[in-house]
């Protein structure tokens, strides 16, 4: 790779980094995890970076974070229960910490696809044609999939609160 090119791929990771971690995080529901999907994201965007359109390097990295999210869930090696004793890290100040585990919760359980679609359109805020453009499918697709995936998050949020409510009535 060229000297310019280098370092502007350089600025492009320092200045993304965090991000993108938070990003395939949201994805994949383990920090560990996130930071080695994001590793083998910015190693790809190496090999493309000459070839790749300057315009869009962050949606780029984002298809390449959900592509690789989804590849690693098709293997059954990366397919195990995470077990913990602590509350996962907060990055918001949600004032009810309750309602956001059970949303994180609901989120990891979601079918890849339906996450990632989520993921895009309401916690990176981008349109339903900017989504559907990084997700490589149609702009249908992605209204029906932002669809079912919130009234199926909307329910499974609603069960594990009033399961949360109950347990503390008891």
């Amino acid at each position: 790779m060229r000297p310019d090119h280098e370092a502007e791929y350089r600025e492009f990771v320092v200045t993304r980094q965090d991000r993108m971690r938070r990003f395939a995080y949201l994805n994949c529901g383990d920090w560990h995890r996130a930071e080695d999907i994001v590793q083998v994201a910015f190693v790809k965007l190496y090999a493309a970076w000459p070839r790749a359109s300057k315009s869009s390097l962050e949606a780029y990295t984002r298809r390449i974070i959900v592509n690789t999210v989804i590849d690693e869930s098709r293997r059954s090696r990366f397919r195990r229960e995470r077990v913990t004793d602590t509350i996962p890290e907060s990055t918001s100040n949600s004032q009810d910490p309750t309602q956001r585990i059970a949303v994180m919760s609901a989120l990891e359980r979601l079918p890849v696809k339906r996450r990632a679609t989520l993921i895009l359109r309401f916690w990176e805020d981008l349109s339903v044609e900017q989504t559907a453009q990084i997700m490589r499918c149609s702009v249908n697709t992605v209204k029906s999939q932002t669809s079912r995936g919130l009234q199926t998050l909307r329910g499974m949020v609603i069960e594990s609160i009033s399961d949360t409510s109950q347990g503390a009535q008891q």
